[in-house]
């Protein structure tokens, strides 16, 4: 007769690991701060004994669904798209879910995507909000973690990673006024002047120029409906129909869509790029690799925001597990590049 064999349990794994159980669970969980020491040992613990941890029964147990929200506001612009497959990336690495979801700018959507249903599911939320939801923020102390990314600070009420977007568009402009323009345009500033995204952009331009010693001229400053490549068209013709003497000769982005947008309109009214008409972006977008010319742009490190983001909410989880001390919020700001293509080369 043969006998059932009796399941390896994570007390089992504990005992040969010399660790306690809730040390293997969190090496089990990919938490982030368990030494390389400790994780060598549990792991090969679980390797000579055969255990398989159970993902359903730990998550009846625990209370906790292995899931992490990721919530952005538009799924089909490129920039969301290539950010959440960072994410999906170092979550998986880690043995968690990610539910993906936009918000289109909403305040409303925004809300129930920290308070709804999703949220309760959900063991933290990652978000890249377009509008102030410091408010929202403030009276959601029992909720599961939040990690904001993108240029909505948390007020030190919610972790907050991000680029210094002032930064990152003064040096953009510094680059096309070091290659010879002298009128450089901005395309992308907010109509109703609340968009941070579009202030920060802004207030990074006009502090090159003042810097280079070049008059801020508010006729070269279009404000745009949205972001996407059909306002930079519609941008760019605003722009050349000032006339040869009052048209620029350098363009600064606050997206690479509207970039690429303007970049057609150059294109299709016969002014050359870049020799009389320079063009960087904003985003860092693959696209921008392959159209004709090829697009300089502001590159935010993505793959490490989307793994600092990861990172910080586990820790965050962790926390509120008792697994681990919980530190105050705290701004981490992550690397740019800017990539110099043949839409902005000295000529």
């Amino acid at each position: 007769m043969r006998r059932c064999a009796v399941p390896v349990t994570q007390a089992d794994v504990a005992r040969r690991a010399g660790v306690s159980q809730r040390t293997v669970s969190n090496v089990v969980n990919k938490f982030p701060h368990v030494s390389a020491d400790v994780v060598a040992r549990v792991t090969e613990a679980i390797e000579a004994l055969g255990y398989t941890p159970s993902h359903a029964a730990r998550s009846l147990r625990l209370g906790r669904s292995g899931l992490l929200q990721l919530v952005v506001p538009e799924l089909d612009v490129p920039y969301f798209a290539e950010l959440a497959r960072g994410v999906v990336k170092c979550a998986e690495e880690r043995g968690f879910g990610v539910m993906v979801r936009q918000t289109l700018g909403d305040r409303e959507r925004e809300r129930d995507a920290l308070e709804g249903p999703a949220a309760e599911h959900a063991e933290g939320t990652i978000l890249s909000a377009v509008g102030s939801i410091e408010d929202i923020l403030a009276t959601g102390r029992g909720r599961s973690p939040v990690v904001l990314i993108g240029e909505r600070t948390g007020m030190g009420l919610v972790d907050h990673i991000g680029i210094d977007d002032t930064a990152a568009a003064a040096e953009a402009t510094r680059h096309l006024v070091e290659t010879g323009r002298r009128r450089v345009a901005f395309i992308g500033a907010d109509p109703a002047d609340s968009l941070r995204m579009a202030e920060l952009r802004l207030r990074g331009y006009e502090q090159a120029l003042t810097s280079a010693g070049l008059p801020f001229d508010e006729t070269l400053v279009v404000r745009t409906r949205s972001y996407h490549r059909k306002d930079g068209e519609e941008a760019m013709a605003a722009l050349l129909a000032l006339g040869p003497d009052r048209r620029p000769d350098g363009v600064f982005c606050a997206t690479d869509l509207l970039a690429l947008g303007a970049l057609r309109t150059a294109r299709t009214s016969g002014v050359a790029v870049p020799t009389e008409l320079a063009l960087v972006g904003f985003d860092g977008l693959e696209e921008g690799e392959y159209s004709a010319p090829t697009l300089s742009t502001v590159a935010p490190d993505k793959a490490e925001i989307a793994r600092v983001a990861v990172e910080t909410l586990l820790a965050r989880i962790a926390a509120r597990a008792g697994v681990e001390d919980e530190p105050p919020a705290q701004d981490l700001l992550i690397a740019f590049d800017l990539v110099v293509r043949e839409s902005s080369r000295a000529v």
